[in-house]
């Protein structure tokens, strides 16, 4: 299915491209989300008048980004969670759990789909997080595990 992306999107591609997709990528999450629309005639000569508007916004968007990723790149967390005697966590730690530590230390409200660990966070140490701010700016931050408590 052929759409017009009306936004640039990170290895798909940038505003205004008519790209070539499989139909519930399109419609689940392309067009459901206005990052898409079809690529009927109408829609390409639309798409021609507001590409300016729309790669300004993007330029806004990009702006917005590197000044978040001036606040938290290289930044360390910590979280605090019960573990076993062999430096298990009972469960791990997931990207919501992230956002909300960002948000409540920061202020920055990281939505928890941009966080991506770099491998799941099951135990206790440190552990690096990548966080896409923008499809061409990528943030690094550290996320240090400790132990509240011991169980036995």
């Amino acid at each position: 299915m052929k759409v017009i992306l009306l936004e640039n999107i990170k290895r798909i591609g940038s505003i205004g491209e008519i790209i070539d997709v499989k139909r519930g990528f399109a419609r689940n999450f392309l067009i459901a989300n206005n990052k898409a629309l079809y690529a009927s005639k109408e829609n390409i000569k639309e798409v021609e008048k507001i590409k300016t508007d729309l790669s300004k916004k993007d330029s806004e968007k990009k702006a917005e980004a590197k000044s978040i990723f001036e606040k938290i790149n290289k930044k360390e967390f910590n979280v605090k969670k019960l573990s076993t005697e062999n430096k298990e966590l009972y469960g791990s730690v997931k990207p919501t759990e992230i956002s909300k530590l960002i948000k409540s230390l920061t202020k920055i409200d990281i939505k928890p789909s941009m966080i991506q660990p770099v491998k799941e966070i099951k135990s206790l140490g440190k552990f690096k997080i990548k966080i896409f701010l923008h499809s061409e700016v990528d943030a690094e931050i550290s996320i240090n595990v400790e132990s509240a408590d011991t169980i036995q």
